[in-house]
């Protein structure tokens, strides 16, 4: 924005001299500031993620220790789940009513208290719920239903 100023001639009483009025606007131009401060914005935006690194850590190595076998848990509810009442744990047949303890037995010590879920396609969805209350009722944390894809043909 241009200056802005006027002049007067007063005359003033004394000697007659000419006294000057220069009002001016006195303000500061934010564009350039703004453009400034994008383009730090955006150079730090690209160089932040270059200086994240992540520790090389050697870890110990030892010959006595057993391996970690966190194995997933399946339990399968057959189509003669209507009839018997039965699941199946892994290959092992086990009665509903003492899944919840077969269950806690299975994931006792575990960090990860994860079960999948397998059904047979004629199984009603009512009967997985309950399948899946029970397992709710020994502390399992989250359920997976375990899926096949469609064959392609």
């Amino acid at each position: 924005m241009p200056k802005v100023s006027s002049t007067e001639e007063v005359a003033t009483g004394r000697g007659g001299r000419v006294r000057r009025v220069s009002s001016s606007l006195a303000e500061i131009n934010v564009v350039p500031l703004v453009d400034v401060m994008l383009v730090l914005l955006i150079i730090f935006m690209v160089t932040a993620p270059m200086l994240q690194r992540g520790l090389d850590v050697k870890l110990p190595v030892s010959r006595r220790s057993a391996a970690m076998t966190d194995e997933r848990v399946f339990v399968t509810v057959p189509l003669a789940y209507r009839k018997n009442h039965t699941v199946r744990i892994g290959d092992e047949p086990v009665r509903v009513e003492l899944l919840a303890e077969r269950i806690r037995q299975v994931t006792d010590g575990r960090a990860n208290r994860d079960v999948f879920l397998r059904g047979d396609g004629g199984i009603l969805l009512q009967e997985l719920i309950e399948v899946m209350d029970r397992l709710k009722e020994a502390g399992v944390e989250n359920v997976g239903i375990v899926l096949r894809l469609p064959e392609e043909r």
